[in-house]
């Protein structure tokens, strides 16, 4: 009896949260009106002197709120706590703003009549910018403060659930998991932590009953058709049911390669950037067009780099390596030189951070990744892409492929200068590196968007600055 009122108590403090949440959501969408209201007010105020300058009434005024709006909510930044390839809700609401702003300017200088769109617009739209991602802000923290409170129900307890389990007692600090184990056996097996609940899978009818911020089902579980009705009947009711690889996608944007089965990989979704898809194509374009922006752009510091290479130690200023690329076919890839000539006559190693062999100029290129910047001619040649995995040594990779199951899905995609695992992963040299950085590229794969594309650059751009 006292198990079961405890359930009851959790159940209910998850439908609170959910209420709380879709609450949330509303105030948002309020407090965006209001921040509209105030932001075109205050700059209708600041040019009151223009009398030509028209009124709120304005039916353009209407429109410009309305797009605002549809902006915000087509960029789902209505749930602070949905995270879209890479960008968080306040990130999604500021390049929201700035796409209805460009708009919004292409249609002023089409009409060439209100002063709307050259005196009020851009202030007032900066004001409520400001007001979107702050109250964003605010609501993102918020939902994080209240996350301990998500429950989640994992049934079967085999060596993948396990690991699952561990990784979420590890990466999160929020959040409480009761599994429901097929036997006495594998109950033993489950890490013993105050956050975690350990019952019986013939239980599953009573735990169903309650509410959960989603379901993990192991893959190698056989459920009985009573069981999958109510699974079916959790998902009817909103709950989410989710694959461990699944579930690594949706909580830590990975899907690590240990979990996945040949069947996830036949039918599950995504993998769209296939030879010859339209997505692959479009990335071709972009990856031409932005490569010879940078070309010209970074010719000055290439420059500035070569000559301080060359004063640094003797040698080539260029260095190139074979790498493994699209398909697994070999190619020479081309960067800066960073280490001392002859540096590898001992054989392959793998490099680290405080590595000996680099010179004192290369470990300034290396921090700044401007060591890269001669890949740039392996985009233009179509060996590479500005963004995707990075090419691995085929020297690494005949014992990675040994190692780490399905190594060689990082191959279905061309490789990039810079990509998903650089933005979500640090530096490493090892297989436990590879394995996790593998996790992230397989992400990237399966979930490519140019949204995602840009998400990465914006980072990689942002973490040069700072």
């Amino acid at each position: 009896m006292m198990q079961m009122d405890f359930t009851l108590s959790l159940g209910k403090t998850g439908n609170k949260l959910h209420k709380i949440q879709n609450i949330l959501s509303v105030l948002l969408l309020l407090g965006d009106i209001f921040g509209l209201i105030f932001s075109l007010g205050l700059a209708f105020w600041l040019n009151a002197g223009q009398n030509s300058l028209g009124n709120t009434n304005d039916p353009v005024v209407y429109i410009f709120s309305l797009l605002v709006l549809t902006g915000l909510y087509l960029g789902d930044t209505y749930h602070p706590d949905n995270q879209i390839s890479g960008f968080r809700s306040p990130y999604r609401a500021f390049i929201s703003c700035a796409i209805v702003g460009i708009v919004s300017l292409i249609i002023g200088f089409c009409l060439q009549s209100s002063l709307f769109y050259r005196e009020v617009l851009p202030p007032s739209l900066s004001i409520f910018t400001i007001w979107s991602v702050g109250s964003r802000l605010w609501a993102a923290r918020w939902v994080r403060s209240h996350a301990q409170e998500t429950r989640w129900l994992v049934l079967g307890a085999g060596k993948k659930s396990i690991q699952f389990i561990e990784t979420f007692l590890e990466r999160c600090t929020w959040g409480r998991l009761t599994v429901l184990a097929e036997s006495n056996q594998d109950i033993d097996k489950l890490p013993k932590n105050s956050r975690v609940y350990i019952s019986n899978l013939s239980d599953l009818p009573q735990w169903s009953q309650q509410s959960w911020s989603g379901v993990v089902v192991a893959n190698s579980i056989e459920l009985s058709d009573a069981e999958v009705q109510q699974l079916i009947q959790l998902r009817l009711s909103g709950t989410s049911i989710y694959t461990t690889p699944d579930v690594c996608e949706a909580l830590w944007y990975k899907i690590p390669s240990s979990l996945l089965q040949d069947s996830w990989l036949a039918f599950g979704s995504g993998f769209n950037l296939s030879s010859g898809s339209i997505s692959q194509k479009l990335k071709r374009v972009i990856d031409i067009a932005l490569t010879w922006i940078l070309l010209v752009c970074l010719s000055p510091l290439m420059l500035v780099t070569a000559l301080a290479i060359k004063l640094n130690s003797p040698g080539p200023v260029f260095y190139s390596q074979m790498r493994t690329g699209l398909e697994g076919k070999p190619f020479k890839v081309y960067k800066f030189r960073s280490m001392y000539q002859d540096a590898e006559k001992r054989g392959v190693q793998w490099a680290n951070e405080r590595d000996p062999r680099i010179t004192s100029v290369g470990r300034w290129i290396r921090l700044t990744r401007v060591d890269e910047l001669p890949q740039i001619l392996n985009v233009l040649r179509g060996e590479m892409s500005l963004i995707g995995p990075r090419p691995e040594r085929p020297e690494f990779d005949v014992k990675l492929r040994q190692e780490i199951p399905y190594y060689d899905l990082r191959y279905v995609v061309k490789p990039g200068i810079t990509g998903w695992a650089q933005v979500m992963y640090p530096y490493g040299a090892s297989v436990e590196d590879a394995y996790q950085k593998l996790s992230y590229d397989l992400y990237y794969i399966k979930n490519y968007s140019l949204w995602l594309d840009l998400a990465i650059g914006n980072f990689k751009i942002r973490s040069v600055v700072q």
